[in-house]
This record gives structure tokens, C-alpha cells and sequence, in this order.
């Protein structure tokens, strides 16, 4: 052990004697009850698992979440969350065992102790908590520790997650019987991330291992991506940091989608219990899925999208009087708007509503699709590229879309570069009722579009 890491556990074994001192093991043994939330079993399944968690802050970023309040992230998790994961170490991250019973109590998830542990007291004192589950880091144990503390746990019913972030840690992972793994893709020496530690060690952990996939983890891309490798991911930073969070989930979870023409309050619930972050309520006089004021009001009630107003050609004080009464998220531009009018409107817009602009799409793709610069339409902050295609028609009970043939791999391209607009994709789907057609939208994400249904 090097550096940062080094430093955490020698601090972590003055912490240790110093709280057996404070609360002596024999004083609270006795009361010890085994755990009856089952970790292994909740990251079984076919579904990707995921662990959920409360981190107030880190070495590498100091205080993430200035509002750090355990009940309530465990009551956004629970909906969510195969597992949920507490920091306890106080020193580096600002946890406490005390969030363990806070969190135990607002969610049914199994509940993992995360912490530097290095002695069977901790593990007790987990338990003692309501911790379900325990953190044990091989860089930090040699193989007779792990074989001590892994037997305390396993002995009060908890279960390990057995952290590696190297290929001689993950053989000895092996070695040691392992269930369940996680990677971590941060080098605990240097704080340094890479993502390729997946990649590269999972396929090699063997047969029957629960693979879980460690730090790093901020876009749904990736945990599509690295889902090929991993059977889970435990996930907290990148939901820490965000002010909403029950949208943050959502986004790195489920995908950033939106689906638009919502008209009744059924719709927006449908499209919320599906997944959706963002609703989308169309204002253009020509659109057959139109709603007014009162129709808007009373779908964004019924949901807790982020919504969306799509206008075509309109007046910018229009937009804006509509934006400031619903409290839009983001306006969506599907007419001839120029980056005139985008400036106007993003001067006259409050800061915190996103303009999005939709850009015809055919067999090929517009040059402003393919580079996205900064340079063009360069105050907005997301484009959407819609089918120009007249390959939809209504066919017996259901809308038909003809799928067109762009390629697509300039956007991949151009997402690379940092100075990229955000490119989104607009396509059509259908449900038994003509009445219930829908756009669904999927930013960041090509290549998977579901088919949304209307429920009855």
C-alpha cells in the first residue's frame, strides 16, 4: 500500500482503537442479531443489480452533497436499488455508523457497511447498526484476515463484497471463494479512474461470481456498456452530486429519454412509471397532440417529469410565458428557428431552461447534425434529430414508422469531442390506440428504443 490508501488505513487503525475504548465490543455483543436481508440473493437475477449510495463526500472531491440527508436518499434509492451502500468511515468521506439504522429503516434493501475494515470489531459494530452487508478490500487485507473477517460476517448473516482492482487481487478473490466481486476502477493510490479495469477483469473472475462494477459510474452509456462485463454497479457520486436526485437515479439507471405528445395526466403517469425523465407538451397550433394551458397544468401534476414545451415558429414572449407559468425544464424548437431567434430566446429565457433544437434528418445527415461545434447553433443546448421521412402512416389499430437509413456514425464521432451539442434522437412509437401516439426521445443513447403501450 502506497500514498492515499496507506494513509486511510493507518488512520482507520487509530479510529478502531479508539472507538473500542468508547464502545467496547462486550457491551453491545450480546444484542447482536443475525441480518435477515439476504445480500446475496438481491443481486441475483437476470436485471442488471444496483447499489445505491449515500456518500456525503470523498478524498478526491471533498463534500459532494451539502445536503446530506440519509432518510430521505434511502426513500429515492428504495424504488430503485438492489442494495444500498453507507459510508461510515468519519475521517476522509464524513460518514457515521449512525446512518446504518437511519437508512435500515427507510428502505427494505439489504445495507452495506462501507468502510476501510481491517478488524472482526467493525464487522460486529456493522451489524450492531443494521448493516446486512460488509466492504472487504483484499489491497488492504492479506488472505488470513479476509478469511477472519469474512467468517464474522458470514457468521451473523451478512454478506462481502470483495473488492479487487488488480489481476493478482482478483486470483486471490478466486482463491478465496469469493461470491460476490466488486472491481474497482479506482485506484484507491492515486485516486486515478479507468474504467478498462472492468473490461478487463471481469471476464476472467470465473463461472457463478457476482461481478459488480465500482466508481466511475456517471452515464447510463456506460452502464450499458460495462453491462456486458459486470452483473451490477455500485453507484454514489454521480447521484450525490445532484440536487434532484430521484432524476439523477433515473438518468444513470434507466436513460435520459423523454417521451413528448403527452395530452392527459394518465400519459405523463405511464410515461413516469416507464422510466421517463422528461415529458414533452407540444404548443404548435398544427400538431394533432396540441394542449393548452389548462391541459398542461394538469398533465405536469400528475407526474414528476421534467418537462418540456415543443413549439414551432412561435413568439418568444409566447415561449416564454408558457416556459416562466409551467416552469419548463427546456424548450424544443421544431420549426425554422435561426440562431437569431435562438439568441433572442435564450436572453429572454431564465438560465435555467435549456433550449433544445430539432434538425431534419433524411437518408443523409445536415452538416450541422454531423459536427455539432460549438460554432453552430451555438446557444443551445441539445439537438434532436427528427425523421424527415413521410414513412408513417396509420395501418388498422396502430402507427407504422419506417425506419430511416442515416448513418450514424458521425455523430459517434463528433460526441467524442468535448466541444460537441449534446445529439438526441427523435423517433416513433405506437400503441393499440391512435389517440395514444407518442414520440419517445433518447439522448446519448442510439441504438435501443422500447415500445410504450398504453396501460387500460
Amino acid at each position: 500500500m502506497q500514498t492515499v490508501l496507506a494513509k486511510i488505513v493507518a488512520d482507520k487503525a487509530i479510529w478502531v482503537e479508539a472507538r473500542k475504548q468508547q464502545q467496547p465490543l462486550a457491551s453491545f455483543q450480546n444484542e447482536i442479531q443475525p441480518s435477515t436481508r439476504h445480500f446475496y440473493d438481491a443481486l441475483q437475477g437476470a436485471r442488471t443489480a444496483f447499489i445505491l449510495e449515500c456518500k456525503k463526500a470523498s478524498p478526491s472531491k471533498g463534500v459532494i452533497r451539502d445536503d446530506f440527508d440519509p432518510a430521505r436518499i434511502a426513500s429515492t434509492y428504495k424504488h430503485y436499488a438492489s442494495a444500498i451502500s453507507v459510508l461510515t468511515d468519519e475521517k476522509y468521506f464524513q460518514g457515521s455508523f449512525d446512518f446504518l439504522p437511519v437508512v435500515s429503516q427507510s428502505a427494505p434493501q439489504p445495507i452495506l457497511c462501507k468502510d476501510f475494515i481491517i478488524d472482526p470489531y467493525q464487522i460486529y459494530l456493522a451489524r450492531y447498526y443494521q448493516a446486512d452487508a460488509c466492504l472487504l478490500m483484499l489491497s488492504v487485507l492479506d488472505d488470513e484476515q479476509y478469511r477472519q473477517l469474512s467468517a464474522v460476517a458470514h457468521s451473523l448473516k451478512m454478506g462481502v463484497l470483495t473488492e479487487v482492482s488488480n489481476d493478482v487481487e482478483r486470483e486471490r478473490a478466486m482463491a478465496l471463494g469469493a461470491k460476490v466481486v466488486g472491481i474497482n476502477n479506482r485506484d484507491l493510490r492515486d485516486l486515478s479512474i479507468d474504467l478498462n479495469r472492468t473490461r478487463q477483469l471481469a471476464p476472467r473472475l470465473g463461472h457463478g461470481v457476482t461481478v459488480i462494477s465500482e466508481s466511475g459510474i456517471n452515464t447510463y452509456g456506460q452502464v450499458r456498456e460495462l453491462s456486458h462485463f459486470a452483473n451490477g454497479f455500485l453507484i454514489g457520486s454521480a447521484l450525490m452530486a445532484h440536487d434532484d436526485l430521484n432524476a439523477a437515479v433515473r438518468r444513470v439507471l434507466l436513460g435520459e429519454n423523454k417521451v413528448c405528445g403527452l395530452t392527459r395526466a394518465q400519459d405523463a403517469k405511464a410515461a413516469y412509471d416507464a422510466g421517463a425523465v422528461y415529458g414533452g407538451l407540444i404548443f404548435a397550433p398544427a400538431s394533432p397532440r396540441v394542449v393548452n394551458i389548462d391541459q398542461a397544468r394538469e398533465t405536469i401534476a400528475a407526474a414528476p417529469l421534467q418537462y418540456v414545451g415543443v413549439f414551432q415558429n412561435a413568439d418568444i414572449a409566447d415561449v416564454c410565458q408558457k416556459a416562466a407559468v409551467l416552469s419548463l425544464s427546456a424548450v424544443q424548437l421544431h420549426g425554422s428557428e435561426d440562431q437569431a431567434y435562438i439568441n433572442a430566446l435564450r436572453e429572454a429565457l431564465p438560465r435555467d431552461v435549456q433550449i433544445w433544437k430539432a434538425l431534419s434528418v433524411g437518408d443523409t445527415l445536415p452538416r450541422a447534425i454531423i459536427t455539432m461545434s460549438i460554432n453552430t447553433f451555438s446557444t443551445m443546448d441539445k439537438a434532436a434529430a427528427d425523421n424527415a421521412s413521410t414513412g408513417r402512416y396509420y395501418r388498422g389499430n396502430r402507427w407504422i414508422m419506417c425506419y430511416w437509413r442515416a448513418d450514424w456514425r458521425p455523430i459517434t464521432a463528433s460526441r467524442r469531442r468535448k466541444s460537441a451539442v449534446p445529439v438526441s434522437i427523435l423517433i416513433l412509437v405506437w400503441s393499440h390506440s391512435r389517440a395514444s401516439k407518442m414520440l419517445v426521445f433518447w439522448p446519448r443513447f442510439f441504438r435501443h428504443c422500447a415500445h410504450i403501450k398504453e396501460k387500460t
